[in-house]
């Protein structure tokens, strides 16, 4: 499974993945607008992967299959809202 992660400009740490090359279309437009600009930042092919850094690549696969998307972010951005 191929997928393609992007940056975001207003939330440091934060990091979107998508199944296609800048295909936002099941993205939610609330979120996309609290991300702000997105930068490329690579392409991952998640069939070849057990561990990604900062994501279970299982969860990462399921996410993208079921939901169309992923979202990454940093810990505090939930545990603040708890």
């Amino acid at each position: 499974m191929q997928c393609f992660v992007y940056k975001s400009t207003k939330r440091d740490d934060s990091y979107l993945f998508v199944v296609r090359e800048d295909d936002f279309s099941r993205v939610p437009e609330s979120l996309l607008a609290l991300l702000g600009d997105l930068t490329l930042v690579m392409e991952l092919d998640l069939a070849s992967r057990q561990k990604l850094a900062s994501a279970d690549v299982h969860t990462v696969r399921q996410q993208l299959s079921e939901v169309g998307f992923y979202l990454q972010m940093p810990r505090h951005w939930y545990q603040d809202a708890t």
